[in-house]
């Protein structure tokens, strides 16, 4: 599409070539360096677990500091901090006892206690911290060395900024240790330009949020970032999520605590399928990246679930199921995007082909973007983003109903290294620019002009287009360029369909060899 001016560089970009890619890249390596042959899956935990001991502390003797600077209050009185909107730390779990007995070898042990303390003190963190430092496996002397690195974190600065810091330095730190885990790393960790390429074209300004399988949290953490670069206020947003996984739950929870988000976060081992723990909530906004091609999700025993109103989704994959659970949460006016296997757009397999023709025949799908290989940890295959939209009538947009924007953006991005890749804030602003001019508004037209199609980028489809192609939604076929090498297909169905069809070709050979012997010894016995 055409533009009218190149944007200047956000806020947000500069500060990743400069702090982000700095001292926090520099901190996690010298992190990194002291965990020695520990595997980096056990480690993350030790680590993170201090970082937001660190926060925590901060935080309170902010508020202490304060406190005692007034006659009038108390700074040992726990229901002060509550006021603040701050953890009561009690003086055993405070950072400067800590870092003054990190060289003693029952470091571990106290570490332990201050996790204790903060969880007997503040009732929304118990269950959640990591209390297992005075272990024999874990080495005293690097736990020491790590406490005296990050002791370093928000050194000399505002208390604000400190903490913003810290917060900044959580994020990384999971980052860092979703790639050293490679594909595990990508069950709890969405790559951060996924996630602004969703916040980016979802704009999440007001309303409620939610994530159904929520991780550690990453897609509310931009969420709330991307509120405050856009001059909007904090507390204007509401953080939703589950997650079935306890121990990526507590680290959502101190992610949560570190960005001081205030977010209501279950966490059952069921999972949201089989126990929605918010089945009343309506979203204005659904962020997502659900496990792809989940095979034993229960299905068999969802058969009859109100949520299937598009189609009952197959046993043996909950692509569908999550989709459609996603759509069944959205508010009248909701909007929702989604990270799923390329498969996705295109596989007819056990009825999905049937659900996804009544989801796009009902006028849910606003938008599909191809995405290139190498975005996730450990994961080489590229994937897609589904956008639902449940009124394309809403004031302050142009009228979308029967259209579909369809944008393949497998040519965006840069390698980071041998295996990763990243988006610059130019090619995110390229893919949430046209999105948002294609659906009228009136910044991005004024920034870029009117909406456009651009042959092998971005193409504006009607229902009746979509339907001459079988109801497939891979970009390629509609903005003019090659269908997707990997299409997503599971390995075990492409091996099964191709098995099916040697099988075939094998029968087929057998009766041709009969004819060819028959024939033979006719003449033989002739």
């Amino acid at each position: 599409m055409p533009r009218k001016k190149k944007k200047k560089k956000t806020k947000e970009s500069n500060n990743q070539q400069g702090a982000s890619l700095g001292f926090e890249a520099k901190l996690f390596l010298a992190a990194d360096k002291l965990r020695g042959s520990m595997d980096a899956s056990e480690y993350k935990h030790v680590a993170l677990g201090l970082i937001f001991l660190k926060y925590i502390s901060d935080a309170f003797t902010s508020v202490y500091e304060k406190l005692k600077a007034d006659k009038d209050a108390d700074e040992e009185d726990a229901d002060e901090y509550l006021a603040e909107r701050t953890f009561w730390v009690p003086k055993e779990a405070r950072w400067s006892h800590l870092k003054d007995n990190a060289k003693k070898p029952t470091i571990g042990k106290l570490v332990d206690d201050a996790m204790l303390a903060i969880e007997r003190s503040n009732a929304s963190l118990k269950g959640v911290l990591p209390i297992n430092y005075a272990r024999e496996a874990l080495n005293k002397t690097m736990l020491g060395e790590l406490i005296d690195l990050i002791s370093t974190i928000g050194m000399n600065e505002e208390d604000d900024k400190s903490k913003d810091i810290l917060g900044r330095v959580y994020e990384y730190f999971l980052g860092g240790f979703a790639g050293a885990e490679g594909k595990r790393g990508g069950e709890y960790f969405t790559p951060r330009s996924i996630v602004r390429v969703l916040t980016e074209m979802l704009e999440p300004y007001k309303g409620r949020v939610y994530d159904p399988c929520c991780g550690s949290g990453g897609m509310f953490v931009q969420s709330e970032k991307f509120v405050r670069e856009h001059g909007g206020r904090i507390g204007d947003i509401r953080v939703y999520g589950q997650e079935m996984n306890n121990t990526t739950w507590r680290l959502a929870k101190m992610n949560m605590a570190v960005r001081g988000i205030d977010a209501d976060i279950k966490w059952n081992n069921e999972g949201s399928f089989h126990k929605d723990e918010l089945p009343d909530l309506k979203a204005d906004f659904i962020l997502a990246n659900p496990p792809f091609n989940i095979s034993d999700w229960g299905g068999d025993r969802l058969r009859e679930d109100v949520r299937w109103k598009y189609g009952v989704p197959p046993v043996g994959n909950a692509n569908y199921a999550w989709l459609q659970h996603i759509v069944h949460h959205l508010a009248p006016n909701g909007t929702a995007g989604v990270v799923l296997a390329n498969g996705s757009m295109s596989s007819n397999s056990k009825g999905e082909g049937d659900v996804r023709k009544s989801l796009i025949e009902n006028d849910l799908v606003d938008c599909m973007v191809s995405l290139p290989g190498n975005l996730f940890y450990g994961v080489t295959i590229p994937c897609c983003l589904w956008f639902f939209a449940k009124n394309k009538n809403m004031e302050g947009f142009r009228n979308r109903k029967g259209e579909v924007l369809f944008i393949d953006a497998r040519k965006l991005g840069t390698m980071t290294d041998r295996v990763l890749r990243d988006f610059s804030a130019e090619d995110i602003l390229k893919i949430s620019d046209t999105y948002h001019a294609w659906r009228g508004e009136e910044h991005a037209v004024a920034r870029c002009g009117e909406y456009e199609n651009d042959s092998g980028f971005c193409y504006s489809a009607s229902l009746e287009d979509i339907k001459t192609h079988g109801f497939v939604l891979t970009p390629g076929r509609f903005v003019g360029a090659e269908d997707e090498l990997d299409d997503g297909v599971p390995f075990e169905e492409k091996f099964d369909a191709l098995r099916a069809k040697l099988t075939d070709q094998f029968e087929e050979g057998e009766e041709i060899k009969n004819k060819i012997l028959k024939h033979i010894s006719g003449f033989d016995h002739d």
